[in-house]
């Protein structure tokens, strides 16, 4: 043996690193760790020291860090924060990439895609930043064409624009890929542009004060209680819901409560009434990280036949 130090033979240091005599083998030829001398038949022995940098080794190794940089590590010839640093950055974005490919895959499980489907949702799900601003800015100009830019209806626009977060969660990236499917569907975009023109036109009728009277918290205020706890829409209470409504539309739109008042009122709700809609505000606030939405569909239904409920003729 050539020196105090030299003390394990290369199996000995296998069994302390966890490490096979191969790959020792493979360090020592490379350089990255040295013998401490041989042992009389000419074994190379290794000391303390190469315990130590063959842990370092191995550590580095299964952060990712590749063979050349973890020599230059060892020799001292490049900063250890400077490489953790642009690892662990190489790393989130392994990670946002295996978290997308996730979430695909987990709702193409859910929905029993076909292999089209699949292709499509993967293609959503990885889409840029300024390919995903591109299809919410052809949505909501469809949309949103030739009405005005006032502050309504920037509001508006905001309110319903989904922003993905630079690191979405899986829930996230599944939301959006079923709110993309959702802007791309020509039929959607034609009932949230009719929704949004009733809106338009409440605008122009309620000029006094510019603001529209956003029917569905009314109708939330309003009919949700009394659907809530099982109300007929036909009964005396859920008349009494149907007046309130109208009373509020007849204010909006400058005119008196009437049967074809009504039935104006009740047409207009049933372009809210899309389960497409709700599920795009459920989504939206998935995407966007807002409390989560209650769906407003069947309310809407429920205040629909109230409204067309037959008068009940007054007692003589």
């Amino acid at each position: 043996m050539n020196g105090e130090s030299a003390s394990f033979p290369i199996g000995e240091l296998a069994r302390r690193t966890g490490l096979t005599v191969k790959a020792i083998r493979f360090y020592s030829d490379s350089g990255i760790v040295t013998p401490a001398g041989r042992s009389a038949a000419g074994y190379r022995l290794y000391g303390s020291e190469a315990v130590a940098r063959l842990a370092l080794v191995r550590t580095l190794r299964e952060l990712g860090i590749d063979l050349p940089t973890v020599r230059g590590l060892m020799d001292r010839e490049v900063s250890l924060p400077r490489v953790a640093a642009a690892h662990a950055e190489a790393l989130e974005v392994q990670i946002r990439t295996l978290r997308l490919r996730r979430s695909v895959l987990n709702e193409a499980a859910r929905r029993g895609s076909t292999p089209e489907e699949l292709e499509l949702m993967h293609r959503l799900a990885t889409l840029s930043e300024d390919e995903r601003r591109l299809l919410v800015g052809e949505f909501l100009g469809t949309v949103f064409d030739g009405l005005d830019s006032g502050p309504v209806f920037t509001a508006a626009i905001r309110s319903m624009t989904p922003e993905l977060p630079e690191d979405p969660t899986t829930e996230q990236i599944a939301a959006w890929v079923e709110l993309a499917e959702l802007l791309r569907d020509s039929g959607f975009r034609a009932v949230v542009r009719k929704m949004v023109r009733n809106v338009a036109a409440e605008r122009e009728a309620d000029g006094a004060t510019g603001v529209p009277r956003i029917l569905a918290e009314v109708v939330r205020s309003l009919a949700e209680p009394a659907w809530a706890e099982g109300v007929d829409p036909r009964a005396p209470q859920a008349r009494g819901v149907a007046t309130a409504l109208a009373a509020h539309y007849a204010r909006v739109v400058g005119r008196s409560d009437s049967p074809a008042l009504r039935e104006q009122l009740a047409a207009y709700m049933e372009t809210m009434d899309d389960p497409r809609w709700d599920r795009y505000l459920r989504l939206l606030a998935v995407v966007n990280g807002w409390p989560p939405q209650a769906g407003l569909a069947p309310v809407l239904t429920w205040a629909v036949r109230a409204l067309r409920a037959p008068a009940v003729p007054a007692l003589r």
